[in-house]
């Protein structure tokens, strides 16, 4: 491909992308394709000649759109969002032209030096311990293994890195809402699922700051090592929110550890009124959110702040030879960060989305989504065949229908999100609250309105008028 063929097609391709965001209400949310579907329509061998772009563009119309879920479709109200934003698309293709490998500051000053003060910018605006220092890192899983990590080596000396993993029997604490990337990261790190202790939660699915300390100091009187403490701002299920200066107060107590995961949750704090979520997260050790998630900037990018940055660095720092610079100790080398040597440009779609949006756009679009899932919130408590399962924080709501006489909910629940999912009008998800299936709908995705989530409301309580329908017939 020369230059003029690229020029070609980077312009009918970028058509492509407006048109395609301009009119993606015409897609089914949820891809209807068959499992193995979209493999069998791809030849078993790789193209021995070289295929025209024309060819190309054509199979991915035809073969390979069939099968996308349309997470930018704003009645995605699944999982949580991963949103994009046009600002985000463009510092996407920039940072994808330049092709930059940000490992070092030599390797790409400006890369290192915009995600120090693109970072620096978030910790202020959402009020993060002044002292602390910020790293973009691609997941939110990533980020918590590295706080795991550097809590292990901090309180080995830093010998486990250099003698290995022995019976240390070191215990890791989080509650029973906790996202499943703590049991990876526990794994991973070598300590063990065996090691991991779910700790009970309250009525608001908070983590119980009284059974914690329970298990910590049953876990010291056998013998055991109290290592890390995982609170969570916004748990998966639930949105559920952990009390992070208690939790802060019993790491400072047995010298433990404190990671507070907030990855879809964050970018409320924002909002000056989600402020008092994070008191006392001075006297924790780090704190993790995913603009990709909720400030509309396209995966991946999580922003990852630790107290001890110097703890940090020596858990992950290794300096051969060909990576030696006269810059030492001048800059930031963020490669000795976290897990990876080569680093994405990603602080560059993050600095479009701010300046584009600007902190008041997007305080009035946060607030907006949460002002969505309130009026559906109230509808639900409001309907005599619908409930609650979880109290709001944000935006999610967990619901379920319950009509008068129903025994078994559960069934009634999965036939009802499974008929609205096929319908393609829409995408939610489910979990179990207190062992029951509950639906879930979170009025965040980029481009959602007050249309989309009222008309999400009519067609759940149509389905699940024709569904009791079919049910007496």
């Amino acid at each position: 491909m020369d230059k003029e063929e690229f020029r070609k097609f980077g312009h009918e391709l970028i058509d492509f992308i407006a048109d395609y965001r301009e009119n993606i209400e015409r897609y089914p949310v949820k891809s209807q394709v068959a499992p193995r579907e979209i493999f069998n329509r791809l030849p078993p061998k790789a193209p021995e000649e070289a295929e025209s772009m024309e060819e190309i563009l054509d199979d991915f119309r035809q073969i390979i759109m069939p099968g996308v879920t349309h997470w930018q479709h704003p009645s995605f109200f699944a999982y949580f969002p991963a949103n994009a934003s046009y600002p985000s698309l463009l510092g996407e293709m920039l940072m994808s032209a330049l092709g930059a490998q940000c490992m070092i500051w030599d390797t790409s000053p400006a890369a290192a030096e915009l995600e120090e003060r693109v970072l620096d910018w978030l910790k202020h605006e959402m009020s993060l311990p002044g002292t602390w220092s910020g790293v973009i890192q691609d997941t939110a899983s990533t980020a918590t293994l590295c706080a795991i990590l550097t809590a292990r080596e901090k309180h080995s000396g830093y010998q486990i890195n250099q003698k290995g993993l022995s019976t240390a029997n070191y215990r890791i604490y989080c509650s029973s809402e906790t996202h499943s990337s703590i049991e990876k990261a526990v794994k991973i790190a070598g300590i063990g699922r065996g090691n991991l202790v779910l700790v009970e939660v309250d009525e608001k699915f908070s983590i119980d700051l009284t059974a914690l300390e329970n298990h910590i100091r049953k876990d010291i009187a056998d013998g055991l090592v109290p290592l890390c403490i995982i609170g969570t701002i916004g748990t998966t299920s639930t949105t559920g929110v952990d009390e992070v200066s208690g939790l802060s107060a019993l790491g400072k107590k047995y010298n433990v550890f404190v990671h507070i995961d907030a990855a879809f949750a964050g970018t409320a704090l924002i909002l000056p009124e989600f402020r008092y979520l994070i008191q006392g997260l001075e006297d924790a050790d780090s704190f993790v959110f995913n603009p990709h998630k909720w400030m509309f900037t396209n995966f991946d990018c999580t922003a990852y702040y630790v107290k001890d940055k110097e703890a940090l660095i020596r858990t992950f720092s290794i300096l051969p030879e060909y990576l030696k610079t006269d810059n030492q100790g001048l800059v930031n080398d963020y490669r000795d960060w976290g897990v990876p040597l080569g680093r994405r440009f990603r602080a560059l779609k993050l600095w479009f989305v701010i300046r584009r949006f600007g902190m008041e756009g997007l305080r009035e679009k946060i607030r907006y989504h949460i002002s969505l899932a309130e009026w559906l919130e109230q509808e639900i408590v409001e309907h005599p065949d619908f409930e609650l399962m979880a109290p709001r924080e944000f935006s999610l709501v967990c619901f379920r229908w319950s009509p008068s006489g129903e025994t078994d909910l559960d069934s009634w629940n999965e036939k009802l999100l499974q008929h609205l999912n096929q319908s393609g009008a829409m995408y939610l998800t489910h979990t179990k609250v207190n062992g029951q299936y509950t639906l879930r709908i979170v009025t965040a995705q980029t481009d959602v309105t007050m249309k989309h989530v009222s008309g999400a409301w009519e067609k759940i309580m149509d389905a699940a008028l024709q569904l009791r329908k079919a049910s007496l017939a």
